[in-house]
């Protein structure tokens, strides 16, 4: 994994370099090591970084298509509101 996949995924999942860090064994310098490529992950931090990252795309998709529901809910309210409203 990159060192901007590495970050973007850290912020995807909205923790600090210290609590992903927690994640992986590893200290807060070292990941922003791995943020900035002067450091790489070993074999199996690779592994669970690809693990995370897949399981945070899930969860986006799952969020996405809930957001996607909520919008076109809301457009047949709204549409609903204004033709009753249009009739008075």
């Amino acid at each position: 994994m990159a060192p901007a996949e590495i970050a973007s995924l850290r912020r995807a999942l909205g923790l600090s370099q210290e609590q992903f860090g927690q994640l992986f064994g590893a200290h807060s310098m070292t990941i922003s090591k791995w943020e900035r490529g002067l450091l790489s992950p070993s074999a199996y931090q690779q592994a669970l970084l690809a693990q995370f990252r897949q399981t945070a795309d899930k969860q986006q998709a799952v969020d996405q298509e809930k957001v996607k529901k909520l919008l076109i809910g809301a457009g047949v309210v709204a549409a609903l509101v204004w033709l009753l409203g249009s009739g008075s």
